[in-house]
């Protein structure tokens, strides 16, 4: 190995649910953080659909579609723009942003008859309950876990914090 081989990127779980409001919110702070680390920060949307919210669940499977279908980000983004919308329309809603997208919108209605991705979605939200995850969103860097289902304030300091420290002791 040469010493001009990259480190590998610091990262950032994202424990997110795509009906709830305060992820949108987040996705300044995501936005924020990439512009800042980079390919030194890998950002990974972990889904956590919660009871309380009846699409999410479909919602958390319509994106790992998105993400099949590359374009994953984008989608997240486009519906985490519209939960209130997703709280009235359900799925209808997930298929027209994917039309929006240039998604193969048959295909994704598809797979949300089919549940091809059930399987992800619920190995995520098992992984977060875990390791404690019991609102969105919450934040898992290094050791530590972060929660901003209450308050996101200072979060993102906190988790540049951490993100400084990691890709310090790298080198």
């Amino acid at each position: 190995m040469s010493d001009s081989t990259p480190a590998a990127p610091v990262v950032l779980d994202v424990w997110c649910e795509l009906q709830c409001p305060d992820c949108h919110q987040a996705l300044t702070d995501v936005h924020a953080l990439r512009a800042k680390y980079g390919d030194r920060l890998e950002v990974r949307l972990r889904h956590f659909p919660l009871e309380k919210h009846k699409h999410a669940y479909a919602a958390a499977q319509a994106a790992e579609e998105a993400a099949d279908q590359g374009k994953g980000w984008p989608y997240i983004e486009a519906v985490l723009a519209h939960t209130a919308d997703l709280a009235r329309t359900g799925e209808p809603l997930l298929v027209e942003v994917a039309r929006e997208l240039g998604l193969d919108t048959e295909e994704m209605d598809t797979a949300l008859i089919d549940g091809r991705h059930m399987l992800i979605v619920d190995a995520d939200q098992a992984e977060g309950k875990a390791i404690g995850v019991t609102g969105t969103p919450t934040y898992a860097i290094g050791d530590e876990r972060l929660d901003g289902g209450k308050s996101q304030d200072g979060l993102r300091e906190r988790i540049e914090e951490i993100a400084d420290r990691l890709l310090a002791e790298r080198g």
